[in-house]
């Protein structure tokens, strides 16, 4: 799958800028493992869809913080500040991603120290269901690398795992 197609709800924003390789990283089948931050947005309680993805991270043998469910703005911005992971994954449950990512995202990349850090987005990102193209765009736009819509399957998030990882600089 190529995810630098526009038709991809998953397409990679930075597909062009290696991701960093920290020392002593230790190498999964598909290249050296990645670290991870998993999170919900503000609004969002819920938990078992972040237990679940950081199983998948995990699989693919990356490192993986939990950060849980509620997580403010702020303690999600020092997180990436103090730990500098390769890659951010916000996941949104309760149909709040779109506005409470939009406004998350913001924040992110108003850090230069976090401008080349991947962050993605995925789950349920409107109330309405699928936001289709423009809400993709607009996430785009705002700074996030892709978009696993609600449907969109981890299989698209596994496929774009494993091409960060063979993208990292050794």
């Amino acid at each position: 799958m190529d995810l630098a197609t526009e038709e991809s709800p998953g397409d990679a924003r930075r597909a062009a800028v290696p991701v960093r390789r920290h020392p002593g990283t230790p190498d999964t089948p598909y290249g050296p493992s990645l670290s991870v931050v998993v999170t919900t947005v503000a609004s969002d309680a819920h938990t078992w869809n972040l237990v679940f993805l950081q199983l998948v991270l995990e699989e693919l043998g990356h490192r993986v913080v939990n950060l849980g469910a509620c997580v403010p703005d702020e303690l999600l911005v020092a997180q990436c500040l103090g730990t500098r992971p390769d890659l951010v994954v916000v996941s949104s449950v309760n149909g709040h991603g779109f506005h409470d990512g939009l406004r998350l995202i913001g924040r992110i990349r108003a850090c230069p120290e976090l401008a080349d850090t991947r962050v993605v987005i995925g789950g349920k990102l409107g109330i309405n269901g699928v936001g289709g193209r423009e809400c993709r765009d607009q996430l785009r736009a705002a700074g996030f690398d892709a978009i696993f819509e609600e449907g969109t399957g981890i299989l698209e998030f596994r496929s774009f795992a494993k091409q960060l990882t063979m993208s990292v600089s050794t």
